[in-house]
């Protein structure tokens, strides 16, 4: 690896940039992805930071843990019987089956 230099007074400072981040923006999962890295595994922390690859690893984290959420709610759904037909027969009990199976896929 060649690394150029330019002088500032009486130093020579690197010319280094970072690479290009994701645009995406972290949610709840990549947010406590990146909390339990940094209180927890530091040095995996520290590593994925300095190679500019923390944010995209919180992304990928975040998708699989929404995708898992998804599937979860789906499957309890199915086996609670929470469907389009209970909700045209009683729009009140199926939100209120749709938010305890939404507060126990997020626990």
């Amino acid at each position: 690896m060649e690394l150029t230099y330019h002088q500032e007074g009486n130093y020579l400072i690197p010319d280094r940039t970072m690479s290009e981040q994701p645009k995406e923006t972290l949610t709840k999962y990549g947010m406590l992805r990146e909390t339990f890295l940094k209180e927890h595994h530091k040095s995996m922390y520290s590593v994925k930071l300095l190679r500019g690859e923390l944010k995209a690893h919180c992304l990928e984290i975040q998708k699989q843990a929404e995708e898992r959420a998804d599937r979860m709610t789906e499957q309890m759904m199915k086996s609670e019987g929470v469907n389009e037909e209970l909700k045209a027969k009683d729009q009140m009990d199926w939100v209120r089956r749709m938010n305890s199976i939404r507060n126990r896929v997020m626990k």
